[in-house]
């Protein structure tokens, strides 16, 4: 499946499954992710208004991986970071406009305890979010 964008508190949330993404327990990006993440990079590019966050999310399933990932914290945390530095690739986009953080399994879009629930909340979410200080800006003129 491809990215689902929804919108909420003035901000647009650009959902992709780690299905997309990343291989289970992996923060290495898969090709087809790739070539999305690089489709919204272009259009961040020609966007420099938007500040962006990306957000990486697991389950609730203890990581069992290896090397010096400790738990499902450092996993989202470098699957962010996987995302934003693919999105830097793009030289139209100034890195002081990326933030990258990893939420670990605390913040599920679904609680229940099937694997339908652990495959929806396994997600990365790219958060757009207009410059606040150029709206303030505007609103005391």
């Amino acid at each position: 499946t491809g990215p689902t964008v929804t919108q909420r508190d003035g901000k647009v949330y650009v959902s992709m499954d780690d299905k997309l993404l990343f291989k289970s327990a992996s923060f290495d990006i898969e090709t087809r992710g790739a070539e999305a993440v690089r489709e919204l990079a272009n259009v961040l590019a020609l966007n420099p208004d938007i500040n962006v966050t990306i957000e990486g999310h697991t389950d609730d399933v203890p990581y069992r991986g290896s090397g010096n990932l400790q738990d499902n914290l450092d996993l989202s945390v470098k699957r962010a970071t996987t995302v934003s530095r693919l999105l830097l690739q793009n030289k139209g986009i100034d890195p002081v406009r990326i933030i990258s953080s990893g939420r670990g399994e605390w913040l599920p879009l679904d609680t229940a305890d099937t694997a339908e629930a652990r495959q929806r909340n396994r997600r990365t979410e790219i958060i757009l979010t207009p410059k606040l200080d150029e709206l303030l800006q505007i609103m005391n003129e």
